[in-house]
């Protein structure tokens, strides 16, 4: 049990000196329980009801707290809409369309020579924790034909 403690992202809060306030656990199992990414907006429509006492700037602020721990990622999926997905559910990367807009998740190991390049060709240390890339689906790309 303690081995698996360390990737808590409630016990690595408090491990870095962060008070876990009933808000920041609230959003903490909002994110985490999210099937898919969430937004702040989203999280805030699930917790208020539970707690009243919750603002939006709060959430804003968790979230922006939990992003520069590295406890959650962001992804702009060009929809004006920020989203949030739980760090420990893995890295993973995004194929928007700019037409239909669906989103295909893309699996890290596609990036692998990328990194390798830009580390070999340009001592450079890429960090690709969470990607999106914006293009055409193949159903969008053979509509204009």
């Amino acid at each position: 049990m303690e081995k698996h403690r360390h990737k808590d992202p409630a016990y690595k809060l408090s491990e870095l000196g962060y008070r876990m306030t009933p808000q920041r656990m609230m959003i903490l199992n909002a994110v985490h329980n999210a099937t898919d990414h969430i937004s702040a907006e989203e999280i805030y429509s699930q917790v208020r009801p539970i707690y009243s006492h919750l603002n939006l700037s709060t959430v804003y602020r968790t979230l922006e707290l939990l992003k520069n721990l590295k406890l959650v990622t962001e992804s702009d999926f060009g929809d004006g809409k920020v989203r949030y997905h739980s760090a420990e559910k893995g890295r993973h990367h995004h194929l928007v369309c700019q037409k239909c807009g669906d989103v295909v998740d893309v699996d890290e190991s596609v990036f692998t020579s990328l990194t390798d390049k830009l580390s070999g060709d340009y001592n450079f240390t890429a960090d690709l924790r969470h990607l999106t890339i914006f293009g055409q689906c193949s159903k969008c790309s053979k509509d204009k034909k």
